[in-house]
């Protein structure tokens, strides 16, 4: 089941890295007790969750310019 979740939540978020880094995010926060924004089973992992959060367009994420070293941030 994750692997067909992956293959549709990179159509959302195409970068992979990217995906990776907001899934752990959310899988994370899971963790710590924060209620999912979609319907879980009790099967459900929490990364299953995560997944399917992102695929129905319920996490947003924002990308911020990187600095150069050296810049007065």
């Amino acid at each position: 089941m994750t692997s067909q979740l992956l293959q549709e939540a990179a159509l959302v978020i195409p970068n992979q890295q990217l995906l990776i880094n907001v899934v752990s995010r959310r899988v994370r926060q899971l963790g710590l007790g924060h209620r999912p924004l979609v319907e879980a089973t009790p099967r459900s992992s929490l990364t299953d969750i995560a997944l399917r959060e992102i695929i129905a367009g319920k996490l947003t994420y924002e990308l911020t310019p990187e600095t150069k070293p050296g810049d007065d941030a």
